[in-house]
Order: C-alpha cells, then structure tokens, then sequence
C-alpha cells in the first residue's frame, strides 16, 4: 500500500451530510423582511436573562465552571432528578453527538424516523456509524412498529423526535410505551423533546414519568426553543446515571460557557414569564393552522413552534414566492417547507403567499 501524500480524513467523513441551517431573512426593497426559516423564539429574553448574561460577560477571563454545577442544581430543582443524572452540552446536537460517540462503534446502526431531525444522520455517520431511517407516516407521524422492526443485532441507539420536527406530530404516552417494550434493554432509546413545552391536548406528557424503571431510556431537552437561548447553545438530558456518565465522559471541557450557563439558571428562574410566551406563540400556532386549513391546506398535527407543508416539488417555488414577499422559510429539498410560528406580522405574510399560491403551476 502506497503512503498517501497528503492527510486523509477517515472514510466514514465522507458519508457525513451537511448541517443546513435555516437562511436569514432576505433584504426586499421598501418593506420589512422576516426570518421564518429556524425555529427561534420570537421573543427577546426577560430582563432577568440580559442581567444575568452581562454579569457573566465581565467574567469572560475566567474558565466557565467545567461542572456546570450551577446548571445542574437549577436543573435537578426543576426536574426532580439527581445531579448524576444530568449531562448538559451546547444544545442537544452537541449532546446527541457525545451519546453516539459514547454507544456506537463503527458500523454500528443508529435507528430515527425520517424525514426528522437533520441532525441524526449527521451525528451517526460522523461517528462511523450506520443511519437506519424508517419513513414517517403519510400524515408525518412516527412509524413506531415500523422501528421496533429496524432495531437489529448491531443497532445500539434509537432517536425518537416529539414533536418531530419538521413535519409537527408529537408521540402519545400509549405509543411510546408500546415501543419501548419491543426495544431490547441495551438499546439505548432517546426522546427528543426539544418542543415539549409546546405540545397541547388531552395526550400531552413528559417522558420524565417514564425514565425510573427504564435504563436504556434517555430524555434530551434544550433551551433554545421555549427558553429562548437560541443564541447561547444549551442543552441537556437526564438518563440513568451509567448513560448520563458515558455522555458527561465525552463532552468537551469547558464545552457551555459561563455566559451560557449564567443564561440558563436566569432563564429557569424566569419560567413562568417565559412559558407565558409560549402560549402566545401557541395562539399564534393555532391561527396560522386554522387560516391554512381554510385556504384548503391539508397539514399534519402541529405540535412545535412551527408548521409543516408537504409541497413536494412545488416546494423550491414555494420558497422562492415566500422569500420575494418579504419571509424566508425552511425548504427541505423536494420534501417541503417548515415554517416557524413567528411574530403576528410575519406570519400575516407568510399566509398571504399560502393563500395565493397556486401548486398546479
């Protein structure tokens, strides 16, 4: 075998997609734009967080604490859980990403609904292992059956997004259980509930309820949806402790900052006021969903912060009529476009070219 002449990156790097974020908004001459594209928090943080965020920043000579200790007290507060069960990181791809790493050995299967999250694939291949994608229902659903039947001799990790973004369906409690008792017990199930705060209905729970006598079962929370740290990249999970470890083992050092982490217990101090916020964007939801389904859009459950439009090939012209009229939003390829549930005027405009746009073209 010859020496090669220059470095060679590892093979499985070639099979890595790229992370495609969501596109800020485009300038239009003589009106407003507005960014619809990443689902963001239309709402500034509370006073309480800015406070909490320029104090840390006089501080930014020093090492944030590498134990996020001031992070985990506020968190175990919050959630009933132990410290040890806790790991934190900067956002919950940087999270799923150290759990991969921690579980999966080359060739390894890492088991998702899609079309979900674009991080899962990204997190498996970067990590040498192998994607098993099992195709959402035609109404944007998990296919659970249909994942209990992929889980196979090599797979080590299965990723269940509720609500799944981008398509909107959360999972019920009834599902997730059913699902959990196919999986075997050295699989390790995480449930991503990135945009829990936001789900409503009679089905609505908190996959915490279900941790105590499940081992293999993960919950990964974020900060960025409902919390508004978007910028500041925080996340978390809870797991039993020998999984929360293995993920706190593969973390970078001094990974959340000190700005991040001051953020972050400001922010969980200031739930109320920030959750009062998220039932406006709610109202909002239920608006925008209601005025599409008029103009005779057939939408999944729209259980997150944004809405799903399975436009097919219609979908780049989508995005186009959406960006001229002053609003960019989220394509994915020919599948279709998410759209965050923003600020009120933004979402007016974004209406106006659904209810204009004409998908026989």
């Amino acid at each position: 075998m010859s020496t090669p002449s220059a470095p060679v990156p590892r093979a499985a790097l070639a099979d890595v997609p790229a992370y495609v974020a969501g596109r800020p908004a485009a300038a239009v001459p003589g009106r407003p734009s507005y960014k619809l594209s990443s689902n963001e928090n239309p709402f500034p943080p509370p006073a309480a967080v800015v406070e909490a965020v320029r104090e840390a920043a006089e501080r930014v000579n020093r090492y944030p604490d590498m134990g996020n200790t001031a992070v985990y007290d506020a968190l175990s507060a919050r959630l009933g859980q132990p410290t040890e069960r806790l790991a934190a990181a900067t956002g919950s791809v940087a999270l799923l990403y150290h759990l991969v790493q921690a579980f999966c050995e080359a060739g390894d299967e890492v088991v998702f609904a899609w079309r979900s999250f674009e991080a899962y694939p990204i997190a498996a291949a970067v990590n040498g292992a192998r994607s098993v994608q099992v195709p959402v229902t035609a109404d944007g659903r998990h296919d659970l059956p249909a994942m209990a039947a992929a889980v196979g001799e090599r797979t080590k990790v299965v990723l269940v997004c509720t609500p799944n973004n981008p398509t909107g369906p959360a999972v019920t409690r009834a599902e997730l259980e059913a699902f959990l008792a196919e999986v075997p017990p050295h699989v390790v199930v995480v449930v991503d509930e990135a945009y829990r705060e936001f789900v409503r209905g009679p089905e609505a729970f908190d996959a915490l309820d279900l941790l105590e006598d499940r081992p293999n079962l993960v919950v990964m929370r974020t900060l960025a949806k409902a919390f508004g740290l978007a910028g500041l990249r925080v996340g978390y999970l809870v797991a039993h402790e020998p999984v929360a470890a293995a993920v706190r083992a593969c973390a970078l050092p001094f990974g959340v900052s000190a700005v991040a982490q001051a953020a972050t217990v400001a922010a969980l101090g200031a739930e109320a006021e920030l959750l009062e916020r998220v039932e406006r964007v709610v109202a909002e939801r239920t608006r925008v969903v209601d005025t599409l389904r008029e103009q005779g859009w057939h939408l999944p459950e729209a259980q997150g912060n944004f809405v799903w439009l399975a436009l097919g090939e219609d979908t780049p012209r989508f995005a186009t009529a959406c960006e001229e009229a002053g609003v960019t939003v989220r394509p994915y390829a020919t599948d279709g476009v998410r759209v965050t549930v923003g600020e009120p005027e933004a979402n007016d405009v974004f209406l106006r070219v659904a209810g204009e746009f004409d998908p026989k073209v």
